[in-house]
């Protein structure tokens, strides 16, 4: 049987029930939910870093956007909380719209 020991979204077990094989779960703390969710957004960024595809592209960064969801409620925000901080940090700062490259800055 292969071992996976990684975090998976929810629906998982009763999709892989469906098809009659058997598996094994465990449900995390707190703390280790909080480790896996940060292995899986390396992990899913990762993937979105290796598409070649615009489709394939939107496919990760769904899953990208999923886990800043659940990171969100870990740190005990919701998702308009975490808009509202990025609004803020746009106005502040800009957006990447632009495409502005820095290439150097002149030291004193």
């Amino acid at each position: 049987m292969p071992i996976h020991n990684k975090l998976v979204r929810d629906k998982i077990p009763e999709i892989i029930a469906a098809t009659g094989k058997e598996f094994t779960t465990k449900i995390l703390g707190d703390k280790d939910y909080v480790e896996e969710l940060k292995k899986k957004l390396t992990e899913e960024l990762n993937e979105y870093l290796e598409t070649t595809t615009d489709e394939d592209a939107l496919e990760e960064l769904a899953d990208v956007l999923e886990l800043i969801h659940a990171l969100v409620k870990v740190h005990g925000k919701d998702m308009a909380t975490l808009e509202q901080i990025r609004e803020d940090k746009a106005e502040k700062r800009g957006g990447f719209a632009d495409k502005i490259f820095l290439i150097e800055v002149e030291d004193e």
